[in-house]
């Protein structure tokens, strides 16, 4: 299928055959038929991805912070990895969808195959959306109007935050596509209307709509224009739904209200606000966001939790619902905000147009939807460019091709890298909404790029999977990739229930019934990193019991995110914690026989408790090791230290750059110029493993030693 995607580097926008996402729980698969560029929103995604580096930063003065808070931690080689990796990933583009549902997730009711709906699914001809951000849309609505639903509706926010009444005299400052909106929406409540704008078209428009107007490309005073709109009072509110980086529309609304006047800002300006403009009249000032209660929630947003509408009454989906009911009633009119028509293939043109000089307004893109659209056939892994391909591996003794599950952030900036690196024949890489997967299916030379899991499992062209999607389905995934007899790497954590683990060690004792089970590997990479590996043949030559200090400066994640949901990421002592489990069950080089955990005190105001913890591991040598895993420190304290204490010596490691040894004879020290956690090592023994059919670099007794005791851990937490 064809979708829109934008180059944050450059600015460039493309149209690029990605397969079709794949319908998850609690989503609807859309079929789309016409979709809406935002001009204000997408016109400034498209002018960030153009400017250059310098500009960029000066943009986001927030990121900036984070990535010098990097180079101190991490150094400016990994640091300026990490940068180049989050703007080569293409953007896409569009959230204002139209088209026909074809599939209803498990979950999702009120929805059938052949509705008609408006979401806020992107510009591609198949999009999957959460239920509670689609809505049916009434016969009388075509599918032009439906597509200014999510616009409608971020002006019908902005709106009810200002709870205009019959009567009231409002100012609407920037006429774009939300500003006409809005005017036609306060129109609809009784409102006197005063629009601004520097557009002489859209100022006619906005008269057309029933509102008076201030033309300030002649000059005219808009603070004097509304003393005399409102008859010398002050106006009762303003709604600013303009873009600019100027203060000067918040100033001006101050100055333009009556005393206890109410200002929302839709849109986007400077907010270097005067306490005088707001003290003296007891103004109030509020920022909109977006379409209504339930946005950025993934509770209501991606587990399809709805809000009580006793006590919510205007939710995301709800505000889609009155803009659909006021198209259908004639209340709003969309006919004159639309300026240019293409067909999808076309819009690299329409983007042109957006970021360029030409006048515009609402630009359509038409995907030419069949009138069975469910007929149409769907792909759901499509083959990448010949020209860009590996080249394919020996056939013999393993072949060595790997497909990747999950084409994430870390995937594609580290683990796919180290398995090219590794000889790996890149088969097919698989994510579930197909834009990541043909984007590091082109980077790299896989040879498709898929959302269809069970069928890339069991695809006899690749030998090997790695599994780098969310912690939560880690264990199904492995369980399924055992049975189909391959090769397995998962990236951490293997699982998080011992009922899980029990179901990989039947999978994996399975497959041993009919000879060498297959190599079963988690991406435990710290023990194959350069340093651990000196530590270890050092510690190697020391009898007497090792004692351990791991100190992991693991920085605050929200609550919100999802490592921290139980479900999806299982929590970050499960999550990541588990990496240093393992790396002290190799240095110490025996089992661990016993654990113990403190949390941080379950008191009010604390909440999560699990990324503030110290726990010990005592090991069957007589060794024992203390995890000090925190989130409450400051991030320029090294990420993580390991110190090592035994016979005498100390070995202490900061952040796998710096290495030191006191008392140990002929070695004082091993620095690295860039910081070497393992990843590329660790891909290498894998593949060399496969190929080789020889024994897992990591026994699957100490994977499974591992999680079980990293379960246990997180259990103690949690009770």
């Amino acid at each position: 299928m064809q979708q829109v995607l934008q180059n944050l580097r450059d600015g460039s926008t493309e149209v690029v055959d990605v397969p079709v996402p794949a319908l998850k729980p609690g989503h609807l698969l859309i079929r789309t038929g016409t979709t809406l560029v935002s001009a204000g929103t997408e016109r400034m995604l498209v002018e960030f991805g153009k400017a250059n580096m310098l500009q960029k930063a000066r943009q986001q003065p927030d990121k900036v912070r984070m990535v010098l808070e990097k180079v101190r931690t991490d150094g400016l080689a990994t640091t300026i990895d990490a940068v180049r990796s989050k703007l080569d990933q293409p953007l896409p583009l569009g959230y204002c969808n139209v088209g026909t549902v074809i599939g209803v997730g498990a979950g999702v009711n009120g929805f059938e195959v052949g509705d008609r709906v408006a979401s806020n699914g992107k510009h591609a001809e198949v999009v999957a959306v959460p239920a509670n951000l689609c809505a049916r849309i009434p016969d009388g609505v075509d599918d032009e109007a439906a597509s200014f639903t999510v616009l409608g509706a971020i002006a019908l926010q902005g709106i009810r935050l200002v709870q205009p009444t019959l009567g009231e005299a409002v100012v609407v400052t920037g006429l774009g596509l939300i500003g006409l909106i809005t005017v036609q929406l306060l129109r609809a409540h009784g409102c006197r209307v005063l629009g601004i704008d520097f557009d002489p078209a859209k100022l006619a428009l906005a008269r057309s709509y029933g509102a008076d107007t201030v033309d300030l490309s002649k000059g005219e005073d808009p603070v004097s224009a509304a003393q005399t709109f409102s008859r010398g009072r002050g106006v009762d509110a303003v709604l600013i739904t303009a873009s600019t980086k100027s203060n000067e529309p918040v100033s001006q609304a101050a100055h333009m209200c009556r005393k206890r006047g109410r200002i929302v800002l839709v849109g986007v300006t400077g907010l270097e606000l005067s306490r005088a403009d707001f003290y003296e009249k007891e103004l109030s000032f509020q920022v909109s966001c977006s379409y209504g209660p339930g946005r950025y929630d993934p509770s209501y947003e991606e587990r399809g939790n709805d809000y009580p509408v006793a006590f919510v009454r205007w939710t995301e989906q709800r505000n889609f619902e009155a803009m659909l009911d006021m198209m259908a009633a004639g209340s709003i009119q969309t006919q004159a905000l639309v300026s240019h028509r293409y067909a999808i293939a076309e819009a690299e043109q329409a983007y042109a147009v957006l970021g360029g000089a030409e006048p515009s307004l609402g630009i359509l893109l038409d995907y030419g939807r069949p009138d069975d659209a469910l007929a149409t056939p769907l792909r759901r892994t499509v083959p990448l460019p010949a020209a860009v391909q590996a080249p394919a591996a020996p056939a013999a003794p393993g072949n060595g091709s790997v497909a990747f599950i999950g084409a994430g952030n870390y995937a594609g900036r580290v683990l796919i890298p180290a398995f090219a690196k590794a000889g790996a024949s890149l088969h097919t890489v698989v994510s579930s909404g197909g834009v990541s997967s043909v984007h590091f299916g082109r980077k790299f030379g896989f040879r498709n790029a898929s959302t269809d899991t069970d069928a890339t499992l069991r695809d006899s062209g690749n030998d090997s999977v790695v599994i780098a999607t969310q912690h939560g389905s880690h264990a199904a995934l492995t369980t399924k990739a055992l049975r189909q007899g391959k090769h397995v790497f998962v990236e951490k954590p293997l699982c998080m229930t011992l009922e899980e683990l029990a179901e990989i060690e039947k999978a994996y004792a399975d497959c041993a019934v009919y000879g060498r089970p297959p190599v079963l590997m988690v991406g435990f990479n710290r023990r194959f990193a350069p340093q651990v590996r000196k530590m270890h043949a050092l510690l190697a030559g020391v009898q007497e019991p090792k004692s351990f200090i791991m100190t992991v400066n693991a920085g605050a994640i929200p609550a919100d995110h999802w490592t921290q949901d139980p479900k999806a990421g299982g929590g970050r002592l499960i999550g990541e914690a588990c990496h240093f489990v393992d790396l002290l069950r190799f240095l110490a080089g025996a089992p661990i026989v016993g654990h113990q955990l403190t949390a941080v005190g379950n008191v009010p105001g604390v909440g999560i408790r699990s990324d503030r913890v110290s726990f010990s591991l005592s090991f069957a040598d007589g060794s024992f090791g203390t995890v000090h895993y925190l989130a409450n420190g400051d991030k320029s304290f090294p990420k993580e230290r390991l110190e090592v204490f035994t016979a005498g010596r100390v070995l202490q490691l900061d952040n796998f750059r710096r290495l030191k040894g006191y008392g140990w004879p002929g070695f004082k020290s091993m620095n690295l110029w860039r910081q070497d956690k393992g990843q590329n090592d660790c891909a290498q023994a894998f593949m060399a493993a496969v190929k080789a059919r020889g024994d897992s670099p990591i026994p699957a007794e100490q994977l499974f030693e591992v999680a079980r005791a990293t379960i246990e851990l997180d259990a103690a937490v949690r009770a």
